[in-house]
C-alpha cells in the first residue's frame, strides 16, 4: 500500500471526503462554484473594511461571514472548484471546524509519513493526496445549485 492510501486509511472516517459524503451531503446543501486552480493552493482570510474575503493566490473572494469563509478555505486549499455548501448557515461552522480538523490531521501525517524522503517525494505524496482529495469531492458532487423545498410552507386551514 502506498503512502497516500495509509493515510486516508489512518484518517478513516475523519478523511475529507468522508466527512462531505456523511455530514454535509447528507443535509440540504446548495451547490457552490469556487474558481480556482486543481491544485494545492494557499488560501488565507482577510479582513478588510468591506468584510472578510478569501484570498486564493491573487484573486479575492467575498465571504459574508467567519465561517463561510473558513469553510470555503479548505476547498480552496486542495483545489476542489465545485462543491456543496450547506443550506442551513448554523450549521456551515461546525462543517468547518470538522473539515478544517481533519486537514491538519491529514498534514500531521503526511509529514510523519514522509520524514525519512526527500523534498520530491514529500510534494509527490502531498500532490497524490490533494488529488485523492478532489476526486471523493467530485465523487460525492456538489449538488443542485438551489435545495428543492418539497415540504409545504402553509399550513391549510380545516373548516
Amino acid at each position: 500500500m502506498d503512502r497516500s492510501n495509509a493515510i486516508v486509511a489512518a484518517l478513516g472516517s475523519e478523511w475529507i471526503p468522508a466527512i462531505y459524503q456523511e455530514k454535509i451531503r447528507s443535509q440540504r446543501t446548495r451547490s457552490y462554484l469556487l474558481e480556482v486552480p486543481e491544485r494545492e493552493n494557499t488560501a488565507e482570510i482577510q479582513y478588510t473594511l468591506l468584510g472578510i474575503e478569501l484570498k486564493v493566490g491573487k484573486r479575492r473572494i467575498s465571504c459574508p461571514d467567519l465561517a463561510m469563509a473558513r469553510y470555503l478555505r479548505v476547498f480552496a486549499r486542495f483545489g476542489c472548484r465545485a462543491f456543496a455548501v450547506p443550506y442551513d448557515i448554523t450549521k456551515v461552522s461546525a462543517a468547518a471546524d470538522e473539515l478544517e480538523t481533519s486537514w491538519q490531521k491529514m498534514l500531521l501525517l503526511a509529514d510523519a509519513g514522509s520524514a525519512d524522503s526527500s523534498d520530491a517525494a514529500r510534494r509527490r505524496l502531498r500532490g497524490s493526496l490533494m488529488r485523492l482529495l478532489r476526486e471523493g469531492v467530485a465523487d460525492a458532487g456538489a449538488g443542485p445549485l438551489m435545495p428543492e423545498f418539497d415540504r409545504p410552507t402553509r399550513r391549510v386551514r380545516e373548516a
